[in-house]
């Protein structure tokens, strides 16, 4: 059965996303974040006949959402495959457009079943996007050495009492294994700061998250392939909602790589993939009031050369 996709997901600057894609007659497009289908749904209402559209998503939920229409291909796959799928069907180099909207959804947050909000305290500690992986964020919290937690928690969340907080971890984890959310929540609640309660559990549950999952490494892959897959003048637009990630498509929409800078040629001219069609997008006050959880996404649109 398909579910309301605006329980599952409200897709972020729906408009800007449609706009950077610049839909084509006859295109061929690629939804890599899947989830509810809202975005994917919006892009088929504005295909003509002839186009088509694969959605990717590696969590057996969003194929619940999976639309009916002839034009659809889902794929049950995490994006960081994408260059495989798509040679499988035959469209490397065909593609016009490739959206990436790389927020968590509503549904994961508000399923107490996967681990990813700290508001139920007797939910497991999972964060895993594909429930058939097995490394969860329990798994994280108990096995991980000390020096790993900390490069972690710096790095996903930028935490400055990571050392401390990684300390009292260790020590929690030697009287008793984590295993609910409400016992990480105890560990982490003396660290928090009083005038900006819950920010540091929404941290160390997005640096969880994002190592579960593998989220920058999977991210890179991406980028790489979307380069390969998409045809001369194909549209690549990426949403991001964490500064790592974002400073990670920046970088990469700029000169094609992820550290070094662009390639040059024998006159020392840059050697880049891409053109920036935009500006940094950001959402409007007048969604943010709507959609609280849009307010840190960052829109970033190029076209392939």
């Amino acid at each position: 059965m398909e579910q309301n996709a605006e329980f599952y997901h409200d897709p972020v600057m729906l408009t800007e996303c449609m706009e950077g894609l610049n839909l084509k007659s006859g295109g061929v497009y690629i939804d890599v974040t899947y989830g509810g289908g809202g975005h994917s749904k919006e892009i088929l209402r504005r295909l003509d006949s002839q186009s088509e559209l694969y959605g990717f998503d590696q969590d057996k939920d969003a194929e619940k959402n999976v639309t009916s229409d002839s034009r659809f291909h889902f794929v049950r796959s995490n994006f960081r495959y994408l260059y495989n799928f798509m040679r499988y069907y035959n469209k490397v180099g065909c593609v016009n457009g490739i959206l990436a909207d790389l927020g968590l959804s509503s549904h994961h947050l508000d399923d107490p079943d996967r681990g990813f909000s700290f508001r139920d305290k007797e939910a497991k500690l999972d964060m895993r996007m594909n429930v058939r992986a097995e490394l969860t964020a329990a798994d994280v919290l108990n096995v991980y050495e000390p020096e790993r937690l900390i490069t972690i928690f710096k790095l996903y969340g930028d935490i400055k009492v990571a050392s401390r907080l990684v300390r009292a971890l260790v020590a929690q984890r030697e009287v008793c294994l984590f295993e609910t959310m409400g016992q990480l929540s105890d560990c982490v609640r003396p660290f928090e700061n009083r005038a900006s309660r819950g920010k540091l559990m929404t941290l160390v549950c997005q640096s969880l998250r994002m190592e579960v999952n593998d989220e920058l490494a999977a991210l890179k892959d991406v980028l790489m392939q979307a380069r390969d897959v998409l045809a001369p003048g194909g549209r690549l637009v990426v949403m991001t909602y964490h500064s790592g990630e974002d400073r990670l498509v920046k970088r990469f929409f700029r000169d094609g790589s992820f550290d070094g800078g662009a390639e040059k040629d024998f006159y020392g001219n840059r050697l880049v993939p891409f053109k920036i069609v935009s500006k940094l997008i950001i959402p409007s006050e007048m969604e943010i009031a709507k959609n609280n959880r849009a307010r840190s996404a960052k829109l970033r649109v190029v076209e392939k050369l």
